[in-house]
């Protein structure tokens, strides 16, 4: 590896370790040229989100995005503009990752801009395919895996993570204007829009939350089969990273959906262990699925 290439993959393993992300120390799981190219992936995808998230104005954001797209695509020709795009460029070619997964996920950023509602569940699944499921199933060719079988549980891991996020951030993400769970679900319930953003938490509210927390976790449930297609490290990393997130789920349920109140989070040294459990005692991802670490 050249010191350009090098410096660009130790500039995103910087990102995805400042951005404490929740995936970080499950990479740790990985050998060093799987565990690069994570790195790579995830700065990808967070700098996705920081352009689409950032206070300029549409416009500008919508333009900063074809910049991205454009700099991207350029990458995967051999010219760089971005200190982190030669990382994922080689991580590209070394593991024959379609590209169209990377265009996805730029354009799920894309449908923050203009979108702010979702009438049904399948207009919203389809928002979290672009900006989860796509970078999920271009995880699986550095996973060693190229069977059409995990193909569904992967792109149900992708949603199951991002509807995990969205019930997490429902009231940071109001406060900016963007309600993410569909208004069937809503309307379901009798709670409204104007109801979260007023912090109104009555028998409305929980019963809506038990209701996409039961979805969510049969979102992991339909997940748990990719473990059977992934080669033996890769099985520790997907174990790894679906425990953490079933545990930021285990303490939405355990509030009794209450995240207007208070910010769900796992602490660093949660993180540490549940990824150190799994190096030392993996399990398979179906049988764990269902567990969440004390």
């Amino acid at each position: 590896m050249n010191r350009d290439l090098a410096a660009s993959f130790a500039h995103c393993r910087q990102i995805a370790r400042r951005s404490a992300s929740s995936f970080y120390y499950s990479f740790l799981l990985l050998p060093k040229h799987k565990r690069l190219a994570m790195f790579a992936l995830y700065a990808f995808l967070r700098r996705t989100d920081d352009l689409s998230d950032s206070h300029e104005s549409v416009s500008q954001r919508r333009a900063a995005l074809e910049d991205w797209r454009r700099s991207f695509d350029r990458a995967v020709q051999g010219t760089f503009d971005d200190p982190l795009l030669p990382a994922v460029a080689s991580t590209i070619e070394t593991f024959g990752i379609p590209h169209v997964h990377l265009h996805d996920a730029i354009d799920g950023a894309e449908m923050d801009l203009e979108t702010r509602r979702y009438e049904n569940f399948a207009q919203l699944d389809e928002y979290c395919y672009r900006v989860a499921s796509s970078v999920g199933l271009a995880c699986l060719r550095i996973w060693g895996c190229t069977s059409d079988r995990a193909w569904h549980p992967a792109r149900q891991c992708g949603t199951a993570f991002q509807m995990t996020n969205i019930l997490r951030d429902l009231k940071e993400d109001a406060a900016r204007g963007r309600i993410y769970l569909p208004q069937e679900d809503f309307d379901r319930f009798g709670y409204t829009a104007d109801n979260l953003r007023a912090g109104v938490r009555d028998e409305r509210f929980r019963s809506l939350m038990r209701f996409e927390i039961e979805r969510t976790e049969g979102l992991y449930a339909e997940a748990a089969p990719l473990e059977q297609w992934l080669e033996p490290d890769a099985q520790r990393v997907f174990g790894s990273m679906v425990a953490v997130y079933r545990a930021l789920l285990g303490e939405i349920k355990r509030l009794d959906g209450d995240v207007l109140t208070t910010r769900v989070r796992l602490s660093r040294w949660r993180k540490m262990r549940i990824a150190t459990r799994w190096y030392l005692f993996p399990a398979p991802a179906d049988r764990a699925a269902g567990v969440v670490l004390p």
